[in-house]
């Protein structure tokens, strides 16, 4: 496989990363996961956007025009033949020895990248996956897309261990997002997700969602909600690069409505599919 190594693409074996690098040492450093779908990079644009948002967050200096990245986001993904599947790239703030909390205000950021190749999972946008509750443990600036994903990983691990695909997170019983997706409960024809504030991500699949809703007409309240708003939830749906509009069907082992994919999340994922129609063609 070849990877992207600062403006390089290199064989994987040659791809190394020193020691002294800050995404390494501290975690200091961002990244992006886009979707590749019949070569094309979906809702490029939005990624793109939340990369550089995040960056200004971060006080981390981008070293290329936003022209110069989205091509050799492409060089990488041509050079491994990715058809369907997606790219994943980060920048770090790059070396800086002695090894110092205190970053330098002059350090020069090191874009790294890889890619994956798999197709769309239908049958799981079908027939949906189960999930778990925990603890959101994670920093308070979730709103930024940093390589700090411990918190995240640990409640991911959570989900996984209880056989289940994802852990949806709450502080005090407050509702934020998953470990990996935005999060989306509807109720009574209602949609109902968080607010865009620091606590979660904002999610590109989120903003497709977004523009689902307001297309179909569906009532949505962006605003905080409680675990017993979930469990009484009609239907849930996470929303993710991965896994686009995806229903969740139990939870903590108890069923949420029919226990199948409900009219709201499957208009949801019609418009998601015109939406891929009309940037990748398929």
């Amino acid at each position: 496989m070849n990877v992207l190594v600062k403006d390089k693409i290199v064989a994987s074996e040659a791809g190394v990363v020193s020691i002294a690098d800050r995404g390494y040492q501290f975690g200091d450093g961002i990244y992006e996961v886009i979707r590749v779908l019949n070569g094309k990079l979906f809702t490029e644009k939005e990624h793109m956007d939340r990369f550089y948002s995040s960056a200004e967050k971060m006080e981390l200096v981008i070293p290329y025009t936003r022209e110069k990245l989205t091509g050799l986001i492409y060089d990488l993904i041509k050079a491994n033949n990715v058809i369907d599947g997606h790219v994943y790239f980060q920048l770090t703030r790059g070396n800086q020895d002695p090894r110092n909390h205190a970053f330098n205000d002059d350090a020069e950021g090191i874009i790294t990248g890889q890619t994956k190749a798999y197709p769309r999972d239908m049958k799981m946008l079908e027939e949906g996956v189960t999930a778990i509750t925990a603890d959101d443990i994670r920093w308070l600036r979730c709103d930024i897309k940093t390589l700090n994903l411990i918190g995240n990983c640990m409640a991911k691990t959570k989900a996984q261990r209880a056989g289940a695909e994802e852990a949806i997170l709450h502080r005090d019983g407050t509702v934020t997002e998953c470990s990996s997706s935005s999060l989306l409960i509807v109720k009574d024809g209602v949609v109902k997700t968080h607010p865009l504030t620091n606590l979660i991500l904002p999610g590109i699949t989120r903003i497709v969602i977004m523009e689902a809703i307001a297309a179909a007409n569906i009532p949505v309240v962006e605003e905080a909600f409680s675990l017993e708003e979930l469990f009484a939830a009609d239907e849930v749906m996470l929303a993710s690069t991965g896994h686009d509009a995806t229903p969740i069907i139990a939870i903590d082992g108890k069923q949420v409505g029919d226990g199948k994919r409900g009219p709201v999340t499957a208009e949801i994922q019609r418009y998601y599919d015109l939406r891929i129609e009309k940037e990748c063609g398929k």
